[in-house]
């Protein structure tokens, strides 16, 4: 097991609401310790480990939800 940590801007993000839904949904990638998004810094910040998810899986699931990774 590798523990990585990634920090992401995200542009998008329109209400707190927002930042929760990002939080809840990426807390739900399996491997993924802690999320912390960020709604005032339009930014997260993950803890993960990378033998079962990648910092490509959290940016495309962020993605999916109409967010865009700056």
């Amino acid at each position: 097991m590798t523990d990585k940590k990634i920090h992401l801007d995200i542009d998008g993000m329109h209400c707190s609401s927002c930042a929760s839904g990002i939080q809840l949904v990426t807390e739900g990638i399996d491997g993924v310790k802690k999320v912390v998004v960020h709604y005032d810094a339009k930014s997260g910040d993950w803890d993960f480990d990378d033998t079962k998810t990648s910092k490509e899986a959290i940016v495309k699931e962020v993605e999916s939800l109409g967010y865009r990774i700056v």
